[in-house]
């Protein structure tokens, strides 16, 4: 006799079984393209250095030259004093407000030259209220020798607008009033503060900034930090003109490309190892 299994019916499945299942496999696969992206959204590797991002003012150069004694400076400086003792800046200038306007307009320019575009325009206006009368292309008219004379004019005008506006037409007297100025920075507010008010403070320009550095003085990768530098080593005696000193020696003695060693006054303290003496 035959025997007869009974199978059970399969089961329905309900409707729209097939897609929910199918959409719940999709969910549990890795998403190739998102991995694909986030991969390529990685920054590639490079074989250069990164950049330090520490100011350069904190980064000390690397010297092994051998620090100057107490002694030492105080006897360089008795020397520039005994060979010049009022040494004088060589901006022309008339008064505070001239003294500024010139220094504004020394950036990237000689003394000299400025000198020659200034005799005329200080002539004409030595005063904030003057400079003003004349406007921005009036000053241009006089100071179109000196380079970046455009934007200097510009600068002159605003500085002396803003003189009369917060200051009262009068030059302040303190460093962040006076880097608030249009093209006035921390080097402009030194030269002002010593020269106009007889500060103590230590102007670096680039002859100074070769000075610091050749002669291990005060060596330093920034003006800031030359600045520092010789203000921590020089007596106070003598920083009411030592960066006229050392500006005039920068100058005319230790020059940029053929330094004259033979009539330098300090070439038996200097520490440049390429001296020729």
């Amino acid at each position: 006799m035959r025997k007869i299994t009974l199978r059970s019916p399969p089961k329905s499945k309900p409707a729209g079984s097939t897609a929910q299942s199918r959409r719940a496999r999709a969910a549990k696969k890795p998403l190739k393209v998102l991995t694909k992206t986030r991969s390529a959204s990685k920054p590639k590797s490079s074989s250069k250095p990164k950049s330090s991002t520490k100011p350069k003012s904190s980064i000390k150069p690397k010297s092994s030259i051998k620090p100057w004694t107490a002694a030492e400076v105080r006897e360089a400086f008795n020397r520039f004093r005994k060979a010049n003792p009022e040494p004088k800046g060589e901006l022309e200038h008339l008064n505070p407000y001239t003294l500024l306007v010139a220094v504004v307009l020394s950036a990237q320019a000689t003394d000299a030259g400025v000198n020659r575009a200034t005799r005329a325009l200080f002539a004409v206006a030595d005063t904030p209220q003057k400079m003003l009368a004349l406007g921005e292309d009036g000053v241009r008219d006089y100071i179109k020798t000196i380079g970046l004379y455009r934007n200097k004019a510009r600068n002159v005008i605003a500085l002396s607008d803003m003189l009369i506006k917060q200051f009262g037409g009068e030059v302040p007297r303190t460093r962040t009033e006076l880097e608030s100025l249009p093209g006035a920075g921390r080097k402009t507010a030194n030269v002002v503060l010593n020269m106009a008010f007889g500060e103590h403070t230590m102007a670096v320009d680039t002859h100074v900034f070769r000075v610091g550095n050749r002669t291990g003085l005060a060596p330093g990768q920034t003006p800031l930090e030359v600045e520092l530098g010789l203000e921590r080593v020089i007596p106070p005696e003598f920083m009411l003109h030592a960066h006229h000193w050392l500006i005039l020696h920068g100058r005319y003695t230790c020059l940029a490309r053929k330094p004259r060693c033979d009539v330098c006054l300090i070439n038996d303290l200097c520490r440049w190892p390429e001296k020729t003496v």
